[in-house]
């Protein structure tokens, strides 16, 4: 077995208000999204979210069809199947602080006829996908400047929780059809956005572990921690693979035991007692770009960047992750709703 050196940078202080303040206290909705089922795509509502107060109404749509499949689109609902075939989450307009848009972000897709934005042709640089008996998970680089989210920008956690259990984005949906061919909606999924990285992990429905395996509390350590994955610069990959240890659940000296993640009013992670480690994977297939990403690159937007701006209905104090592939370098963002953590730490992790 073959093993990295790679530091683990893990400190900064920048600040970052935000116009929206703290959130409104008692705005916890009776019917939280991850209570809320439909099937795609017959039985998906106009809206998921109908609730008007705390955050605000839900940004765009969830029925989505080719009438709706613009650059401007405001389609909420992601589909998840595969290397070729999935959604991410981006800001619906340019220059936004991820952190205040979090509960407006509209997807992006990789193919047409879902209603969507499209990736834009040459954005992904690098996927690879995993499918373990409990989950789908897919870890990429791209130039996030594409997909509305501004050069530097860390980024945050996703999720169909949040504080007020409305989601980030607020009524934003996802389905797949991995699990039997047909489109089962995906009820427990996480996502990271930022440094231009992104992981998207969704839990099958019909597993008894969804919950842990697609736990959304370690929203400050990111990527590594929560989608632990191989992906490379320039390589699109798909893999089987056996299913990682629950986010935060590690083996010391023969004892399981599990991290508790530390809140961000006692300051930046300095230190974290575990390396994640990469589940083993198997029938491992890897593909060309124009092989699977070939069918975005019609009727798409151009983009174009501007600076940041703050605005909109961010929810919880979501943080970002990204890795560094030109320094070979590991780095964990902690970035809150008010401030953002970039402290220097290095350790030094064999595995």
């Amino acid at each position: 077995m073959w093993k990295q050196r790679y530091p683990v940078v893990l400190s900064l202080l920048v600040s970052s208000a935000n116009s929206q303040g703290p959130l409104p206290t008692g705005t916890v909705v009776a019917t939280p999204l991850v209570s809320k089922h439909f099937s795609y795509p017959t039985g998906v509502p106009y809206q998921a979210d109908t609730d008007i107060g705390g955050r605000g109404p839900q940004l765009g749509y969830n029925l989505c069809n080719s009438s709706t499949q613009n650059p401007a689109s405001l389609c909420q609902t992601s589909l998840f199947n595969g290397l070729a075939d999935f959604c991410v989450w981006g800001p619906p307009e340019s220059g936004a602080v991820f952190q205040d848009v979090t509960g407006e972000m509209v997807a992006w897709c990789t193919r047409s006829g879902y209603g969507t934005r499209l990736i834009p042709d040459g954005a992904l640089t690098g996927l690879q996908f995993l499918k373990t008996p409990d989950y789908i998970q897919i870890n990429g680089f791209l130039d996030q400047t594409k997909v509305n989210i501004y050069t530097g920008e860390l980024g945050g956690q996703l999720d169909p929780h949040a504080v007020d259990g409305r989601g980030n984005p607020i009524g934003g949906l996802m389905f797949s059809n991995i699990w039997g061919g047909s489109y089962t909606q995906v009820i427990e999924w996480i996502t990271f956005m930022g440094q231009n990285m992104f992981c998207i992990k969704a839990c099958n429905p019909a597993s008894p572990n969804a919950a842990a395996y697609c736990a959304h509390q370690y929203d400050r350590i990111g990527c590594p921690y929560n989608a632990p994955s191989n992906v490379q610069e320039t390589v699109f990959q798909e893999c089987d693979a056996d299913n990682a240890e629950f986010p935060g659940v590690y083996t010391f000296a023969g004892v399981v035991q599990t991290y508790t993640q530390p809140p961000a009013s006692l300051g930046p992670i300095t230190s974290i007692p575990y390396v994640p480690k990469v589940p083993a994977s198997s029938n491992c297939r890897t593909f060309s770009s124009a092989d699977i990403l070939g069918s975005s690159a019609s009727g798409v937007a151009k983009t174009t960047e501007t600076s940041p701006k703050s605005t909109g209905t961010g929810g919880d104090s979501d943080q970002g992750v990204g890795v560094n592939s030109a320094l070979g370098s590991q780095m964990i963002f902690i970035h809150t709703r008010h401030y953002l953590y970039v402290s220097v730490v290095f350790c030094w992790f064999f595995i």
